[in-house]
């Protein structure tokens, strides 16, 4: 695994009037690492990427991807630089086809201009086939290939899931940002997504997650980072993340936590 520091957050802290979200957060992702983002509800997870994809500023703080700062760059300047971002729940363009969709996540990408494309210069038409090219490249990659021309309203949730990831990995991002991937998917869908999660670090993308079940995110994370209450409890390897006496307490109440899940055990 290459050990660049790709992502640095330094006393990255957010509050809303007098809720504080996140406080006092320090973060280093290396390039090529999946690192696991977990913690209770509430905690200050999707804080944190809505952070560092610039939809919020942070409170105090440094942010800084390939060593320069991306605190207070707009989330399309944020984009382009390489940090591409999944949600909770699947946002596909109605209307559109599957390879069409993940287009559509490649316009960070898309250098010749908008004077080019609407007077169809080569360089743009070159860029466009191009672009296809790779999109249904990326269809095929997360398994979706029989559906390249499908209308998205043909997807099941799981194969919705999979779209995003597709459409996430065409802005060709250096960072990817996975918000609960796992959630809603079949054991199956489960092993895919894994496996496409694996590839996509060896092709020396890190990947920040997160993501409830532990039965999914233990075998698939390089390391965990824990959060409680807005705060960093625990930062290292699963073995020491399951034995954190803190982590425990932290997920009280909820024993299977940490055992796995029936999906992930199914799978």
């Amino acid at each position: 695994m290459a050990q660049e520091v790709l992502l640095e957050l330094r006393g990255i802290a957010k509050r809303f009037g007098g809720l504080v979200a996140v406080s006092d957060l320090d973060i280093d992702l290396n390039q090529g690492e999946i690192l696991g983002l977990i913690g209770p509800n509430g905690a200050g997870k999707t804080t944190i990427f809505n952070m560092i994809a610039g939809r919020f500023l942070p409170s105090a703080g440094s942010i800084r991807f390939a060593g320069e700062s991306i605190v207070g760059l707009a989330p399309s300047r944020i984009a382009a630089r390489g940090i591409m971002r999944t949600f909770q729940h699947n946002m596909p363009f109605a209307g559109l086809s599957v390879t069409e969709n993940v287009l559509l996540g490649a316009h960070t990408r898309f250098a010749t201009g908008l004077g080019a494309l609407v007077f169809a210069t080569k360089a743009a038409r070159q860029a466009e086939a191009e672009m296809r090219r790779r999109a249904e490249e990326l269809v095929d990659f997360v398994g979706l290939a029989a559906l390249r021309n499908a209308d998205v309203s043909a997807l099941s949730f799981g194969q919705g899931r999979l779209l995003e990831t597709a459409r996430g990995l065409a802005g060709k991002p250096r960072l990817i940002l996975f918000d609960e991937p796992a959630a809603g998917l079949t054991p199956a869908e489960c092993v895919r997504l894994a496996d496409i999660i694996r590839n996509i670090a060896q092709d020396g993308i890190a990947v920040l997650l997160i993501e409830h079940d532990m039965g999914f995110l233990m075998p698939l994370a390089h390391r965990v980072a824990v959060l409680n209450f807005g705060r960093k409890i625990a930062d290292g390897s699963t073995d020491a993340i399951r034995a954190d006496a803190a982590v425990r307490e932290a997920y009280l109440g909820d024993p299977t936590a940490f055992g796995g899940s029936a999906r992930a055990a199914d799978a």
